[in-house]
């Protein structure tokens, strides 16, 4: 019963100082707004990323060269040290394990896609693929086909597009198939149209052209192309014992010799998941800071507040003390103003970090709606840790009045 009249007398307290009482709960508000708004948009992205691995499935793994394309020091790596396509192919042909292996080469990461007097803006990619490239990286037929056996081994100027680049080059509700695109000066038939996939990658998974891998070899003569394999194992013995395999099968594909480290790279799907997750657990720390350097501002006005609210009331606690209100009743019902004013603060703040959170992961590509259950209890947590740090002394200071002086206060 006691607990009620507290919060009645902290409610009270702060619809009598209104403007005062919105100053500091705002200042909590904000602490608490950067510290749910970052950890929600964190979260948002971090669930994209968890959906696309899911897609391409916990049995993935990937071969490509060492350091992705870049030697030590940012320099590029020496020709002979690339993974020719000729290797890769051979890799494809010998891989001891159960699966299916996809290889790809990336022609270009920042290109224009156009069509007649329609073009894309220059942050598309084009990628060679072969016959199994689109089932291993989650990637579904919306409209058209694949590629044929014939197109693929002949190489011929047909292409798959996503979701984008036909929004950007198609009327809505035109028919793209077999009308012709074009990037670095060659036409190519569209044949197919890849739904939307969001998920790992945000949009740049929805802004690719595919062509087949033999096609994309023709552009070797002016750059160098990066091969990548992916496999997709179905090894009863695991992911394990097929990565030990196909790092064998490649030492010896690579010539690598004995002792020394391998010339190319292997990863899982997973570990790249692992890699994200540090990367936020950092972006986390440092969003916790940026909050609590801002809460640590707001209990430090929030106990000023509180100080000059003592003494302005201090003919109020003369009196409370003489009707017999014990120091701990006092101290109590200043502790739960300040708790009260924090979690006043703490709610509007949650509620707007959630929703600058969640419009930032959307900016970042990211979809569904994501409340920060976890960081609304820890909000609250933390509004009531600053309101009991922040209110104790003006409480204790005020519970330690004496009653006859503080009736003698004007």
């Amino acid at each position: 019963m006691n607990i009620l009249i507290y919060i009645f007398e902290a409610f009270s307290s702060v619809k009598a100082n209104k403007l005062r009482s919105f100053l500091t709960s705002t200042m909590i508000a904000i602490g608490i707004m950067a510290l749910v708004g970052i950890m929600t948009a964190i979260d948002a992205v971090n669930e994209s990323i968890n959906s696309g691995m899911a897609d391409l499935g916990v049995n993935n793994f990937e071969i490509s060269d060492v350091t992705r394309r870049r030697g030590a020091f940012g320099k590029k790596l020496a020709k002979k040290n690339i993974i020719s396509y000729e290797q890769m192919k051979k890799l494809k042909e010998s891989l001891p394990v159960e699966g299916k292996v996809s290889l790809e080469a990336l022609v270009a990461g920042s290109l224009e896609i156009k069509r007649l007097s329609k073009k894309t803006t220059p942050n598309y990619s084009v990628t060679g693929i072969d016959d199994m490239y689109l089932k291993n990286n989650g990637y579904k037929i919306k409209d058209g086909r694949e590629f044929s056996n014939i197109e693929l081994s002949q190489g011929q100027n047909v292409a798959i597009i996503s979701k984008e680049v036909y929004t950007n080059l198609f009327e809505k509700d035109e028919d793209p198939i077999d009308k012709a695109i074009g990037f670095k000066g060659k036409k190519f038939r569209v044949i197919g149209v890849v739904e939307e996939k969001g998920g790992i990658g945000g949009g740049d998974a929805d802004r690719q052209v595919f062509i087949p891998l033999l096609n994309a070899n023709k552009f070797a003569t002016q750059q160098s192309l990066y091969y990548k394999a992916t496999i997709n194992t179905t090894d009863p013995r695991g992911i394990d014992y097929a990565m030990s395999e196909a790092r064998g099968t490649m030492r010896i594909i690579r010539r690598d010799q004995l002792g020394k480290p391998d010339s190319f790279e292997i990863k899982r799907s997973d570990s790249l998941n692992s890699e994200f997750n540090e990367m936020t657990m950092q972006l986390r720390i440092g969003g916790f800071a940026i909050a609590i350097v801002t809460l640590l501002g707001a209990s430090i006005g929030l106990m000023n507040i509180m100080m000059v609210s003592v003494t302005e009331r201090t003919r109020e606690i003369g009196i409370r003390k003489s009707l017999g209100a014990t120091p701990f009743a006092i101290r109590q019902q200043f502790l739960m103003e300040a708790i009260f004013i924090c979690l006043i603060g703490g709610l509007f703040g949650t509620f707007f970090g959630a929703l600058i959170g969640n419009v930032l992961a959307k900016f970042m590509d990211t979809e569904g709606f994501i409340f920060p259950w976890f960081w609304l209890i820890v909000s609250i947590v933390v509004c009531v840790v600053v309101g009991v740090v922040s209110g104790f002394y003006p409480a204790n200071k005020a519970s330690r009045l004496d009653p006859i002086e503080s009736l003698r206060f004007e």
